[in-house]
């Protein structure tokens, strides 16, 4: 049956434990057949020699088993189990030798069993080859090796070697089976920590890549129209316009004080600030006004449809692209206009379309950037789809669509 080594925690050590937990049991059955076989020997010991030797030798048997075959049971190694073996099988062979017509038999119950249960398989199927072999020439001899005793010694030892072996084989097969079941749980537990551990790293690394989102569609933002509205105040100065400075500097602070909402809104994982306490339409449109008082940039919000609530999830990828879309506008399209259009389709989808009329760029020329692939992130996080369509002089279109 083999060694079984343990480690703290492990079904491994869930076996050991219970094969430990067996033990007493193994101890009173051994008990109880020897204590058996002495009662055997006492009433009716057939031998020759008198009761005397027949329980000296049973006397080394217990011995032997209580300094040796216990130390085997507990510590499972084979050097005790051989040498225990070897003493209890040899003083068993005496007595089969002292009193041919002994029934201290008895104890192979006893004997047969902790053979396999203390050595590995190969071990105990030779050793109860040899066993049987042992005893049956033993019997053999004293008939005097007679061809008329040969018959029965052969049929005998034959049935008791085969069922010797079937049922060890049996059980050290049921053992072998729950020690790999063991083995096999461990080695799960132990893919389990590991999957958990590249969650966690994963969850670490999605929630990385979702604060620099936040980060580039809020604060970036709000700082790149901090610098615009910042310069647009210079110039007003020096042209000495001084109610256009003083607007500029109105609409930097109120730029300012929204981006403090959202860096706090971000710690906290709430939704986006333009959406605290106002709905998707409204926040749109929040937007649109922000954008075209900041630098002449025309941005019209209209809606189709019936609004309905859609979930904080995809209201936040639904604002935060159409955030993504007007900055790219304003930073990169030089255009004069740009259209917001929301549109309640059916009863399963919302289609955000922003259209400007700058002058685009094309779209298979491989040209991509955070900003976009953001937005296609987002849109996959909620089941929804983005779709760009645009060519040098034509202006950009980028239209959203988000499940209801």
């Amino acid at each position: 049956m083999g060694d079984v080594t343990t480690s703290g925690g492990t079904s491994r050590e869930e076996f050991s434990a219970m094969w430990e937990r067996q033990q007493p049991y193994w101890h009173a059955v051994y008990a109880c057949v020897w204590l058996a076989a002495v009662v055997v020997a006492l009433v009716d010991d057939p031998s020759p020699y008198g009761r005397g030797p027949s329980l000296a030798l049973l006397g080394v048997m217990a011995l032997a088993y209580a300094v040796l075959g216990v130390r085997a049971m507990t510590s499972r190694d084979a050097r005790w189990a051989v040498a225990y073996h070897l003493v209890a099988w040899s003083a068993l062979l005496g007595i089969q030798w002292l009193a041919p017509d002994t029934q201290t038999w008895l104890l192979f119950f006893a004997l047969f069993p902790q053979l396999w249960a203390m050595l590995p398989t190969r071990w105990a199927t030779v050793a109860t080859v040899v066993v049987v072999l042992s005893f049956s020439l033993v019997r053999w001899a004293q008939y005097d090796f007679t061809t008329d005793s040969l018959t029965e010694i052969v049929i005998s030892g034959t049935i008791s070697m085969g069922l010797s072996l079937s049922l060890g084989l049996f059980i050290s097969r049921i053992v072998g089976e729950a020690e790999a079941r063991a083995e096999t749980i461990d080695e799960l537990r132990a893919t389990q920590a590991r999957l958990s551990a590249a969650e966690r790293d994963r969850g670490v690394h999605e929630e990385r890549e979702r604060i620099s989102r936040e980060i580039h569609d809020t604060l970036a933002q709000g700082f790149t129209s901090v610098v615009a509205l910042s310069r647009a105040a210079e110039a007003a100065l020096a042209r000495d316009d001084v109610a256009t400075a003083r607007d500029r500097l109105a609409l930097i602070e109120r730029t300012a004080a929204d981006n403090l909402d959202e860096a706090r809104f971000i710690v906290a994982e709430l939704t986006p600030g333009h959406l605290q306490s106002r709905t998707l339409v409204e926040a749109l449109q929040r937007l649109g006004a922000a954008v075209s008082s900041e630098n002449g940039l025309r941005a019209d919000v209209h809606v189709a449809g019936e609004p309905v609530p859609l979930g904080g999830s995809a209201e936040i990828v639904i604002f935060r692209t159409a955030q993504e879309a007007v900055s790219n506008v304003r930073r990169h399209a030089s255009a004069t206009r740009v259209d917001l259009t929301l549109a309640y389709e059916g009863v399963d989808r919302v289609v955000l379309t922003v259209c400007d009329d700058g002058r685009g760029f094309d779209v298979g020329g491989g040209r991509s950037g955070f900003g976009l692939d953001g937005v296609r992130a987002r849109a996959a996080e909620v089941g929804g789809a983005v779709e760009l369509v645009s060519g040098p002089g034509t202006g950009t279109t980028l239209r959203l669509q988000v499940p209801r």
